[in-house]
């Protein structure tokens, strides 16, 4: 939102930076100069992620309200940080819009909402919008792109790559909830664009919370807990553990009787959104930052011909899960 063309991109774009506030924390220069410029505390490293949100893919207009569609946008993001541990520094929006979208007052109040969703985030995450882009979209579709910067104390940023064999297994909140509410939406599309929800009012699926605090305090906890690794669970139990196991060069064993469901055993294994953190360690507590934290399961030996991930069920018998959450088809 630096680049500046026709009369009424300057003024979404002014309107935007009104809103948005004036730079503050970290990000020193934001909208309004031809780049941002952010300024970390000594002796910390910068965390930059990226992530699309698609029309018809991530949300739709006829289902999701335009509010709950912008915060999750920036959710999507914020979630990345929690799971490097990392404090949000600056966030940067990129909308690509179809022609006319602005010119009628159905369109202009839905980009209004969408912005005021990222922006309440935003506001509750402590991080800035210093700006991003607009563009035409090529069809009839609203494409939007988070950049998020954050830092973390130079060499603790939390990884994929770091779990150790005898490990626990950690997850934060409860699973599986946000695919449940996305079957109520799907079920009864109009449901949520009737009414007036908030990120109050405790929907999983429309307004995740983001673990920030968690993640901030797992690198906290040197000396107690010993935190080796770490995902953030937004695609799926079964997908988020079998990239966590292959970046480690591990294997696992989840019991099926210890995870903390929000819906039933599928939603919780391959439903995906949940935006809560999977992390392995020693020594960790059953609560961190206020959240609830459940130990289920344990790091092993990765064994040729073995499967990565293997889940105990009610009964006591053992098979393979396959990585059965969310993965783009490219």
């Amino acid at each position: 939102m630096n680049k500046q063309h026709h009369q009424g991109e300057r003024k979404f774009i002014q309107s935007v930076r009104t809103r948005a506030g004036r730079a503050g924390g970290p990000l020193r220069v934001g909208i309004g100069d031809d780049a941002a410029v952010l300024r970390p505390k000594g002796k910390s490293e910068i965390v930059v992620t990226t992530d699309f949100s698609l029309e018809n893919t991530h949300f739709r207009r006829d289902w999701h309200p335009a509010k709950a569609a912008g915060h999750r946008c920036l959710a999507r993001g914020l979630s990345d940080l929690a799971a490097m541990g990392a404090r949000p520094m600056g966030v940067f929006l990129s909308l690509a819009l179809p022609v006319g979208t602005m010119d009628k007052a159905p369109g202009r109040k839905w980009v209004d909402n969408f912005l005021e969703g990222v922006l309440e985030l935003a506001k509750a995450s402590g991080v800035k919008l210093g700006g991003g882009d607009t563009a035409t979209a090529p069809g009839k579709e609203i494409l939007a792109d988070i950049v998020l910067l954050g830092s973390v104390p130079r060499g603790k940023a939390l990884l994929r790559s770091g779990a150790k064999v005898g490990d626990g297994i950690y997850v934060t909140g409860t699973l599986g909830a946000a695919a449940v509410e996305l079957e109520v939406l799907s079920d009864d599309p109009k449901k949520f664009t009737r009414a007036k929800v908030t990120d109050k009012d405790g929907h999983p699926h429309l307004f995740p919370k983001p673990r920030l605090n968690v993640g901030r305090a797992l690198i906290r906890r040197a000396g107690t807990s010993k935190i080796n690794s770490a995902i953030d669970l937004s695609d799926g139990l079964s997908t988020d553990l079998a990239h966590l196991c292959a970046e480690s060069g591990v294997a696992a064993i989840i019991d099926a009787k210890l995870i903390p469901l929000g819906g039933t055993l599928l939603h919780a294994l391959h439903g995906g959104e949940d935006y809560e953190l999977l992390f392995t360690g020693k020594k960790v507590p059953k609560q961190i930052a206020g959240v609830k934290v459940t130990r289920i399961g344990k790091i092993q030996k990765a064994k040729k011909n073995q499967p990565p991930v293997v889940i105990r069920m009610p009964d006591g018998s053992e098979t393979p899960l396959l990585a059965r959450g969310w993965e783009h088809q490219i």
